[in-house]
């Protein structure tokens, strides 16, 4: 294909063939005029040149742009790029969980049961591990007969107050996720939920002023903080009596695929596949969390660090199977089109990562959509529409 440099597009100017940004991003098809907003958006992405097979054609001679699918075009009198516009803040929040739906509740109901547990277990209270075996039940059968919103809750569910229950239970969501794709039997999958669910309960051994620490960690708080896997594998297998094949989940987790890990320095295979499922999905729910010491990551920018991982902490077979189900662009993502359009993904292609469904939040006119109300578009089918990038929800929400 030939390179075209932004600088000598002409706003009305089209081609004899489809002109793309960066191999199969399509910009414009074949004999669609190029608009003035097209141009000034590769130039705010950094785009520098795109790509086409045609000819240039003249400007008299170029169609408007048309509907694409669902989306309705920009050219057709659209208010401009949306990135300025600021919404009803529930306009960007989940409808599940502005309404409060029972499918959230139960969500919730799985972090606030959690962290009574672990509360019995720091106060040194007896905890039966029946009590931890119901919670369990409860997130599979949330996975498997609610998966879509399940997921989307861990980047946009509202709870606070309760971070170590509410990352044990997301861990424990994603890495359920992760087991099933990889079609794991049955039994392995309620020991690596299980495991996930109490991964970090050796946390609780650690004093709050290491834990809720700002700054970096002096070497002899980093080495009681490495000590959690060996505090977490005493109380599964110790004391709530779980098998090794949940506790190995909770001494393993840390451990590396190249061996640069802890408590154990281990590596490969001979890390326990349980632990190394849950080791992607821990990580990937960290980066999106709030932490003391840092702001939360959007669900993109989550799964770029683990993308560039090559084989230094993550098993690849486990990173692949986290990708089919997560996609590029995680469930609950918030994305900006190629059109203008402000879009929530709802679903993935494990095929086609980079084409998720999507459904218009704010259009490329900026109207804003109440919940539930804007178009779905299914990126697979609609090639012409395209994510440009993810985007931080709190840059577009409002205060009402």
């Amino acid at each position: 294909m030939k390179k075209i440099a932004i600088e000598t597009l002409r706003a009305g100017q089209a081609f004899t063939q489809p002109v793309y940004i960066e191999g199969n991003n399509l910009l414009v098809p074949a004999g669609i005029a190029v608009r003035k907003k097209d141009i000034e958006r590769l130039r705010a992405w950094g785009v520098q040149t795109v790509f086409t097979d045609g000819e240039a054609v003249s400007d008299a001679g170029a169609q408007k742009p048309a509907k694409a699918g669902a989306v309705k075009s920009s050219a057709e009198g659209g208010s401009g790029e949306p990135d300025a516009v600021k919404v009803s803040s529930h306009i960007l929040t989940l409808p599940a969980v502005h309404e409060n739906k029972s499918v959230y509740r139960a969500y919730t109901d799985l972090i606030d049961r959690l962290n009574t547990v672990f509360g019995q277990v720091s106060s040194g209270v007896s905890v039966e591990a029946r009590s931890i075996d119901a919670i369990v039940g409860r997130l599979l059968q949330a996975v498997r007969e609610s998966r879509v919103q399940v997921i989307g809750f861990i980047l946009g569910g509202a709870v606070a107050g309760t971070e170590l229950a509410k990352s044990s239970v997301n861990a424990a969501i994603l890495a359920t996720l992760i087991a099933i794709e990889m079609k794991m039997p049955n039994h392995r999958i309620l020991h690596i939920a299980t495991g996930a669910l109490l991964h970090d309960v050796g946390m609780l051994k650690l004093p709050k002023e290491i834990l809720n620490k700002q700054g970096g960690l002096t070497e002899v708080e980093a080495q009681r903080m490495k000590a959690h896997p060996l505090y977490a594998y005493k109380i599964v297998c110790k004391e709530l009596l779980y098998s090794e094949d949940v506790g190995i989940v909770a001494l393993q987790h840390h451990e590396r695929w190249d061996g640069d890990g802890y408590p154990r320095r281990i590596a490969g295979e001979a890390i326990d596949i349980s632990a190394r499922i849950v080791s992607v999905a821990d990580a990937f729910e960290a980066m999106v969390s709030e932490k003391s010491y840092r702001n939360s990551m959007i669900g993109y920018q989550a799964m770029k660090n683990l993308l560039s991982d090559n084989s230094r902490r993550f098993d690849p077979d486990v990173l692949k199977a986290f990708i089919r189900t997560m996609g590029i662009y995680p469930i609950g993502s918030i994305v900006l089109l190629n059109n203008g359009s402000i879009a929530r993904v709802t679903e993935v292609h494990g095929e086609a990562p980079l084409r998720p469904l999507i459904r218009i939040l704010i259009d490329d006119f900026g109207k804003a959509y109440e919940q539930d109300e804007g178009e779905t578009v299914d990126l697979l089918s609609e090639k012409s529409i395209f994510i440009a990038r993810a985007v931080d929800p709190k840059d577009y929400a409002g205060t009402t």
